[in-house]
């Protein structure tokens, strides 16, 4: 196998279109088809089904394409320790996060990295925690910063900050009187939550699960997927919501949002920062990993 041939594969399996491959690749759809008979022929296998709805992996393709994401991503860091030797420090980071991490102090320690390493092109691109873990393992994202820690062997994950959640309701609400208030005065509240999408970060089980432990057994949770749509929709009261502290700064400060006080639902995320574990890590790269988890990681003992 090349490694022509490999990100063939690859882009195929993310397109899920022999043409879709070809533009994203520059290459005529003959010549996409072409290298991906020779795999197969190379294989031994099929590793498509050219369906109406697209291209679709078969038992083989999906049995090789983590190999074949690691094979372009081993490549691509062997490129990148070339450059780093020749050129010093310079070159691209990638960093995945988040939207919701991409706060004042993430902002801060981003710029004080910019400034140490003016010639290093950092790109940042957001998505969710899930998304950052995978971005991260098959390299197209030098490392990431997502709620929750990695169990993905690739991938090393530490947590450097404990992001608070807490209740917080539209202005005026009854509730929101800075007196702390037991679970059950929440009852009959309708909640909004970040949907569920088939994994163990839902927000929505987070939020079951702690409603539940509290004693709140009747409740309404609307899953809405945006951070933007459940504060506007808070602020409107059409119900209330558990959000991280640093996501509704602003809004505390205009007044837009107000804060229930519930020790009864105290909670804390984990914020972890992830990178591949085999992976090549310049310098800069280093640099910035650590000055990411000392800065957040400095933050959150500030908030506690």
């Amino acid at each position: 196998m090349d490694l022509d041939e490999i990100r063939t594969f690859v882009t195929i399996a993310r397109e899920r279109s022999f043409s879709g491959a070809a533009g994203t690749l520059g290459r005529s759809q003959p010549a996409i088809s072409r290298r991906i008979e020779l795999l197969e022929s190379e294989l031994g296998a099929k590793l498509f089904e050219r369906l109406r709805a697209g291209a679709v992996l078969t038992d083989a393709g999906s049995a090789l394409l983590p190999y074949a994401e690691a094979m372009l991503a081993n490549a691509k860091d062997g490129a990148a320790s070339v450059r780093d030797l020749q050129a010093g420090d310079t070159g691209t980071i990638s960093f995945a996060l988040v939207g919701t991490l991409a706060n004042a102090k993430l902002t801060d320690v981003l710029r004080t990295f910019t400034r140490r390493f003016p010639k290093v092109r950092l790109v940042l691109q957001t998505a969710t925690s899930r998304e950052v873990g995978e971005l991260v393992r098959r390299g197209d994202a030098t490392m990431g910063l997502r709620y929750l820690g990695d169990d993905n062997p690739d991938l090393v994950s530490q947590t450097i900050a404990q992001e608070a959640l807490v209740v917080v309701a539209c202005a005026g609400h009854r509730l929101a009187n800075g007196r702390k208030h037991e679970p059950r005065a929440l009852a009959g509240e309708r909640w909004v939550a970040f949907p569920a999408r088939r994994s163990r970060e839902s927000m929505v089980d987070f939020l079951e699960r702690r409603l539940t432990a509290a004693g709140i057994e009747s409740h309404e949770i609307v899953p809405i997927d945006s951070l933007s749509a459940q504060k506007r929709l808070v602020e409107a009261g059409f119900g209330i919501a558990l959000l991280a502290e640093s996501g509704i700064e602003e809004e505390l400060r205009l007044g837009t949002l107000s804060v229930i006080k519930v020790p009864a639902l105290k909670a804390a995320i984990p914020v972890s920062i992830v990178h591949r574990r085999n992976g090549y890590l310049g310098a800069a790269a280093r640099a910035l990993l650590a000055t990411i988890a000392g800065g957040v990681k400095g933050e959150a003992v500030r908030r506690g």
